[in-house]
């Protein structure tokens, strides 16, 4: 799904997401499954694939377009990924795999990972920030939210939980906590990025607060691979020229 920015409509990365197509069931949304590898270890498997797959389809986006293209992509990280020792080492193998800049990718957590887990977990995140990679804390506001650790957390971003955006018009109370988090980040020197962003009032309202990007069925649903492409050309036109015609065999779609 798109991620784009608030003040510009201009877009600035994806958030990598998971459908399961199972033969019998149709599509199936990740709330149901996802629950369920955390359970029986297979998210770790689950995990490795989402990651891998983002940055190929990353590094085919940069060899259609340009190297230089100003996107980032954001990957989930479970509980039992973030806890394994393994987990630096294979994503360092994928970056080195697709040629990847850790810059150009953004982990995204969740508070409950953090404070269940602090001191391991905050090891493994100043690992990633030397490194380079981005890390975002996803659904902000809607578990423990403790000033007391989120200062001292190696994060670029601070995700909006939609419950609030959903809420939020000029004088309610879900406006007042998006207004609060969105002077929090700045007191902290995040990025914003408000999730579930419907309406053009909800985005004026997000744009009056200072809210950095956002991203929600106003701007895109989910998209596929070949939208996902359309959606990166009227973002940033190129002329036919400038766009190979034989991508690099290395990274076959």
């Amino acid at each position: 799904q798109p991620i784009v920015s608030v003040e510009s409509g201009k877009l600035a990365g994806f958030e990598a997401l998971i459908r399961w197509k199972h033969p019998e069931l149709g599509l199936v949304s990740p709330a149901e499954f996802i629950p369920i590898a955390e359970e029986n270890g297979q998210i770790i498997k689950i995990g490795n694939f989402v990651l891998d797959e983002a940055c190929r389809q990353l590094r085919i986006w940069q060899n259609s377009f340009s190297e230089d293209l100003p996107l980032t992509m954001s990957v989930n990280v479970s509980t039992k990924q973030l806890l394994r020792k393994q987990l630096l080492t294979e994503v360092l193998e994928v970056f080195e795999k697709y040629e990847i800049s850790p810059g150009q990718i953004k982990l995204e957590i969740t508070e409950s990972v953090v404070v269940e887990n602090s001191d391991s977990v905050m090891l493994i995140l100043k690992h990633f920030r030397a490194m380079g990679v981005k890390i975002s804390m996803d659904d902000f506001g809607t578990g423990y939210s403790s000033l007391s650790y989120l200062h001292k957390l190696p994060i670029n971003t601070l995700k909006i939980d939609r419950s609030f955006v959903n809420q939020m018009t000029e004088e309610t109370e879900g406006a007042e906590i998006v207004k609060t988090i969105v002077l929090l980040t700045k007191t902290l020197n995040l990025d914003t990025i408000a999730e579930g962003i419907e309406t053009e009032q909800q985005l004026q309202i997000l744009k009056d607060l200072g809210c950095e990007y956002g991203q929600g069925y106003y701007f895109s649903k989910p998209l596929d691979v070949d939208d996902a492409t359309n959606f990166i050309k009227d973002s940033y036109p190129i002329s036919p020229n400038q766009i190979p015609e034989v991508l690099n065999e290395n990274y076959p779609i």
